[in-house]
């Protein structure tokens, strides 16, 4: 396996990595070295990136997102190309492929965004699939672009609105097409139209997510497989322990797991809770320390605490709308309010609001309109009704469906 460490997305892959070493599998990750505590809690052996960029430290990795996401979107986009998707591209390639001699393997699993890992998947001639950690990102008729929040257009004005956006999000990557086909070239390989075509040369993209939560679309390519959320709990979690007088109402609160800004939304999500007759129970995340955020007296604020535990007492949860603190909410049947921002949570967002399964709140929204909006969730019964029969449908997917990790030894068959 092959992944970066973007918060959010690495603890579904190393969810599948745990799953496939269960069945008796010897798996490898290829990541950064701040993934090693979590690779080796899975069972799995561990390599570093040596010469594609990578973060060493929590400390080095909120540096480097604070700088990716300062300044305007274009700013933004210029650097991430630069930095992550076209610049590194060979250096990636070639890490993969070194590992690959180093320490051979009969299947690939790669992270599908970063474009130097694909073609390195692609030039090492074994079968491989591309994961995609949250929902579908490709430009695609049919579905939202990526980012946009936006749920499908209707009519034709909606629709040209789509297309319109998927056209331009196209033109923003498609910069990067000489630089990728000039590595792709190196390596004996076809060039591509854009960053996106390259997935259609894995023999499979593993969509991380269900495919009832996602938007659903006849377009998508042949290869492309909806596996289900991995909703194992990071290994960093740590325990938990409800020691507060129970009387009262559990209400979770979880933000991102890495640097996003947050102190301050934490902290006016804390006077909110302040204002209710509940507990609240506020994660901070590795990036921000709890004594960072001023909580009132029925607000205990730590760290880190494992979901798995928390949300079966939970009343409800107040988050930022990640993809895996959505889908295990989700999982446990608790209704949920977003505060969005920014990077896939506004699309996360939609798809829980068309569920009915929450409501919506500015990430600057002040603590009485936070606290409003929790009371909402209590008071009005279709939410929690709505979360619980959308837990009912996740469950039933995962006992029915194929998982990633079935794909994964189809892979192994199949090379």
């Amino acid at each position: 396996m092959a992944a970066i460490d973007g918060g959010g997305t690495l603890p579904p892959v190393m969810g599948v990595a745990a799953e496939l070493v269960r069945r008796g599998h010897r798996v490898r990750v290829l990541a950064d070295p701040t993934a090693e505590e979590a690779t080796r809690a899975a069972g799995c052996a561990f390599s570093a990136w040596r010469t594609a960029p990578h973060v060493s430290s929590l400390a080095e990795q909120t540096d480097l997102i604070a700088d990716l996401e300062r300044g305007s979107p274009l700013r933004q986009l210029r650097e991430v190309r630069l930095r992550l998707l076209a610049g590194p591209a060979g250096l990636f390639a070639r890490d993969l492929l070194d590992t690959v001699a180093d320490h051979p393997a009969d299947a690939l699993l790669v992270e599908g965004m970063v474009p130097g890992i694909v073609v390195g998947a692609e030039a090492s001639r074994l079968p491989f699939a591309a994961l995609l950690a949250n929902v579908y990102v490709r430009p695609t008729p049919g579905l939202p672009p990526f980012g946009t929040g936006w749920s499908p257009g209707q009519g034709r004005l909606g629709q040209g609105r789509d297309a319109v956006a998927r056209y331009a999000m196209r033109r923003a990557v498609g910069g990067m097409t000489p630089h990728l086909n000039a590595v792709r070239a190196s390596y004996g390989l076809d060039p591509v139209e854009g960053m996106f075509e390259m997935l259609d040369h894995a023999p499979r993209v593993l969509v991380l997510t269900s495919p009832s939560f996602d938007f659903a679309t006849p377009h998508l390519p042949p290869n492309v497989r909806y596996v289900g959320p991995q909703l194992d709990d990071p290994s960093w979690a740590g325990d938990w322990q409800d020691t507060a007088d129970q009387t009262h109402p559990l209400v979770l609160v979880a933000l991102s797991s890495i640097y996003q800004n947050q102190t301050q939304t934490l902290t006016r999500i804390a006077a909110a809770l302040g204002r209710l007759p509940v507990r609240g129970l506020v994660t901070t995340g590795r990036a921000v320390s709890p004594g960072a955020v001023s909580a009132p007296a029925n607000v205990r604020v730590v760290q880190t605490a494992p979901h798995g535990q928390v949300l079966p007492r939970a009343a409800a949860v107040v988050t930022h709308a990640g993809h895996g603190t959505v889908l295990k909410t989700l999982a446990a049947g608790v209704p949920l309010v977003c505060l969005p921002m920014g990077r896939d949570q506004k699309d996360n967002t939609v798809r829980v609001l068309r569920l009915g399964a929450g409501v919506r709140v500015d990430r600057s929204a002040p603590p009485e309109r936070i606290a409003a909006a929790v009371l909402s969730v209590f008071e009005d019964p279709q939410y929690g009704r709505a979360a619980r029969a959308f837990a009912e449908v996740l469950a039933e997917e995962a006992r029915t469906g194929r998982s990633a990790a079935d794909e994964a030894e189809a892979l192994v068959g199949a090379g």
